[in-house]
């Protein structure tokens, strides 16, 4: 039986007393009655209050686990943080080192182009010069064939 029932037995064995008359309210009680209900109080406390006590330490325990893990979860968030963090500056200076890496091929593209190009101009200047100078070798023997056609020789 709970403390709280014993004490609920014992004011109604109370209640339930016959009063005496002319006493000033006094009342007649069983007294053996009493005695064993607080027996049973007396019995029953210490089981209460270790249970209690265990509550409490339990309480205490679950708070202190419920810390303890969010104290983990706070420590993987923070590490988490810093691992993207960290990514982040990565994926910044990989991306950084790429636009320099595109910009300098880019660069040298154009420098190849140009290059390329002057080269084609420079062998398209020379190969006219070359045809130049062979059309007029060409139309310098065809006029001396034709001049030494005229003459007889």
């Amino acid at each position: 039986m709970k403390v709280e029932d014993l004490i609920i037995e014992l004011r109604e064995v109370i209640d339930d007393a016959k009063t005496l008359p002319l006493s000033g309210g006094k009342s007649v009680i069983d007294a053996e009655h009493i005695k064993e209900i607080l027996d049973d109080i007396e019995e029953t406390l210490p089981q209460e209050v270790r249970q209690a006590k265990a509550i409490v330490a339990d309480r205490a325990q679950i708070i202190a686990d419920a810390k303890k893990e969010g104290e983990n979860i706070v420590r993987s968030a923070e590490e988490r943080k810093k691992t993207l963090v960290n990514q982040n500056e990565i994926v910044r200076q990989a991306q950084q080192e790429a636009s320099e890496i595109i910009s300098d091929a880019k660069l040298k593209a154009k420098e190849i182009r140009k290059a390329a190009n002057e080269y084609v101009e420079e062998l398209m200047r020379k190969t006219d010069e070359l045809m130049t100078a062979q059309a007029n070798e060409i139309k310098k023997t065809r006029q001396s064939l034709k001049a030494s056609q005229r003459t007889g020789n």
